[in-house]
């Protein structure tokens, strides 16, 4: 019995190993595609596009030893939410990886565009990482606290998202020439807010899988009273 449970903590390991690992594959694809763009390099975009696979072949293999515990192991409450929740983030990172390939594309396809205006876009993509990072981080350390800062945190990543949209229509009606630069720029700008949405996902699957509330959907300040009522309910002089 014993050998039994040490097994089946390796096999939950294993699963944190690999979104954790798949995590990494997708900060660093990130990063990659937007030094492409910036940096107008063909040759670092077309590496991030052929990463790809890889990252999609991690999920392959994560959902399939996810589905081989759910078949064989029947897990407790508890370690159901972890199984089920880290499907929920491998499937959040797939998709994460599509769109940070889909900026690479943009490098590609626009090889004869000069890149120019960038700095806000540099901003947007640095606060996408952070809230990846962040996601990340609480998944590994079952940091509710710092799930909620990813939550929070979106509406930043959205309000950056707006303005930068604004300016760059500003620019295409000031000079045309402009346009196809602008056009770039909005586009991987509106992957980097999808990007920082999944991160949000993330962020949510950690409350699940910690506190056992699915808080999709649910406003950010009914969560934090959800969140709070708990922390009193459990709070030691209540006990």
């Amino acid at each position: 019995m014993e050998h039994t449970v040490r097994k089946f903590d390796q096999e939950l390991g294993k699963v944190r190993e690999y979104v954790l690992l798949m995590g990494g594959m997708v900060e660093k694809a990130i990063r990659n595609s937007m030094q492409a763009i910036m940096e107008h390099d063909e040759d670092l975009a077309e590496s991030v596009i052929q990463d790809d696979a890889a990252i999609n072949a991690l999920e392959v293999r994560c959902d399939e030893l996810i589905r081989d515990i759910l078949v064989r192991r029947q897990p407790a409450i508890r370690d159901f939410r972890l199984i089920m929740g880290a499907s929920k983030v491998v499937t959040d990172l797939e998709r994460m990886g599509d769109l940070t390939k889909g900026i690479a594309e943009l490098m590609m396809q626009n090889t004869h565009v000069l890149p120019r205006h960038y700095s806000n876009l540099e901003t947007m993509h640095e606060r996408v990482l952070s809230q990846v990072g962040d996601a990340l981080d609480a998944f590994s350390r079952n940091d509710v606290e710092l799930a909620m800062k990813v939550i929070k945190g979106d509406r930043r990543v959205d309000d950056l998202y707006k303005t930068l949209y604004r300016e760059t229509l500003t620019y295409m009606m000031e000079d045309p020439r402009d346009i196809s630069n602008s056009i770039m720029i909005s586009a991987t700008a509106k992957n980097l807010e999808r990007i920082a949405d999944h991160a949000t996902n993330i962020a949510e699957m950690v409350i699940y899988i910690i506190r056992a509330h699915d808080i999709r959907h649910v406003d950010h300040k009914a969560v934090a009273r959800i969140l709070a009522e708990d922390d009193k309910q459990n709070s030691p002089k209540d006990r």
